[in-house]
């Protein structure tokens, strides 16, 4: 035990004395653990066939007839999903519960004779089902009378302050960047530093989510795949949210030297639309298209936001949850139960050893840094080899918190991981190696 104790204390004191760069809070670390989790887009857009709502929607439009959030979180949890978001206000600034800072909210709509509230049930229900939950806040607002001028910031703080108040704990504080007009022609100017710095007193422990963070950044796309290379850095000096944001691509690929820790999250819909579309419940993606995009998010060291949009009764659709729950049977049978694993504690090795029991079919290795001391591994190659000979050689760049590689299958005794690139100090916590279904892999 003390042994134990010793390697660990030197492993931390070593991988801490060669930080040169940033590392995740722990707010962050335990966001990125989650992994996979659902977007809920829900409002008046439901009942209008809209993706973007003007704003002048009358609240009545929104009376969905059946909502029962347990079944959400049901769904969710049927999905593997750790959490929900949902939109609680989107740009046409419609609110999904009875905000004092609005007319333009379920408590003027005739849903439960303006007495409901979609966040309460929501929240709830993630807390009964053990999910977190998080909310998604546009600052862009299509109908407030205040959208335009410095007012409009008080509003959106004092809504950002009722919404933790009576809703919080928050995963996830979501921000978009979009800035349009609003009722009045004008475009409003976004106090972010104020934003943030109320965000950071009221609710210290919730990573905020936003083209340059401060504790997740978009990842460039709405298709739900991360870049590769995928730094958990990214340099946002000179940049903006929203229209001043960096390039698409620096988003999807981060800084391999950037100044801040701000990880990757892939968002990605599970239809064509956001919201829900009648005449798109043919056209949900299939669990083997989910499958696809989980190897492309979180097998890349990203993190997974997919959106499973409500009908018009206020329920998860049929065609949605089916997709789900085979997506999550897929997860199960492929990395249910490794060929070989291995847990790493070693100190700067640049080569690691995996041996098998026995000769096995293999096309897939998971491979994770411990991403608490940071990311520094920028390129590395695994050997597959049978009876010490080579049998297939792969290449990769970084790993991050989990790194997913498929290949053809081929027959392998041991593995060997080698870091041919990398930062002062560069650790390896776990391989693994699996057979998965060949029809759920693309040939690398």
């Amino acid at each position: 035990m003390v042994k134990k104790k010793l390697l660990l204390f030197i492993l931390v004191a070593s991988a801490i004395a060669g930080n040169a760069q940033p590392v995740p809070s722990a707010r962050q670390l335990k966001w990125q653990e989650m992994e996979f989790y659902l977007f809920a887009h829900f409002g008046p857009n439901t009942f209008t066939d809209l993706e973007w709502g003007k704003g002048t929607e009358h609240e009545e439009v929104f009376n969905p007839t059946q909502l029962d959030c347990g079944q959400w979180c049901r769904v969710a949890k049927a999905a593997g999903a750790k959490g929900i978001i949902i939109t609680a206000k989107h740009h046409d600034g419609f609110c999904l519960w009875p905000s004092k800072f609005s007319t333009h909210t379920i408590a003027q709509s005739k849903w439960k004779d303006g007495k409901g509230d979609v966040l309460r049930e929501l929240s709830d229900s993630c807390k009964k089902y053990g999910l977190k939950f998080g909310v998604y806040l546009s600052p862009w607002d299509r109908n407030h009378p205040k959208y335009g001028t410095p007012e409009y910031n008080d509003v959106y703080v004092n809504m950002m302050k009722e919404i933790v108040k009576n809703y919080g704990p928050l995963f996830e504080f979501w921000w978009d960047g979009a800035n349009g007009e609003g009722p009045n022609g004008k475009k409003q100017i976004y106090d972010w530093h104020r934003f943030e710095e109320n965000l950071r007193i009221i609710a210290p422990n919730t990573p905020v989510f936003s083209d340059i963070g401060p504790d997740i950044r978009w990842v460039g796309n709405e298709n739900g795949i991360a870049g590769d290379p995928d730094w958990n850095l990214l340099d946002t000096a000179g940049f903006s949210r929203g229209a001043g944001s960096p390039p698409t691509d620096t988003l999807n690929h981060g800084n391999v030297n950037g100044a801040n820790w701000i990880p990757a999250e892939c968002d990605v819909s599970i239809r064509p639309g956001w919201f829900y579309h009648k005449n798109e419940d043919e056209k949900v993606k299939s669990p083997e298209e989910l499958f696809q995009l989980y190897l492309k998010s979180v097998g890349r060291g990203a993190s997974l936001l997919l959106n499973v949009p409500p009908d018009r009764r206020g329920m998860i659709n049929e065609h949605d949850s089916l997709a789900l729950v085979g997506f999550k049977k897929l997860r199960e049978n492929s990395f249910g139960k490794p060929i070989a694993a291995k847990k790493i504690s070693s100190i700067n090795q640049n080569k690691y050893l995996v041996k098998l029991n026995k000769t096995a079919v293999i096309n897939c290795i998971v491979l994770e840094e411990p991403t608490q001391f940071g990311q520094k591994i920028k390129t590395f190659s695994i050997q597959l080899k049978n009876k010490n000979a080579i049998v297939k050689e792969l290449f990769g760049k970084t790993i991050g918190r989990k790194r997913i590689i498929t290949f053809l299958p081929v027959e392998a005794d041991s593995i060997n991981l080698i870091i041919t690139e990398a930062k002062p100090n560069a650790l390896i916590s776990g391989i693994e190696a699996y057979h998965i279904d060949q029809k759920l892999i693309e040939h690398q």
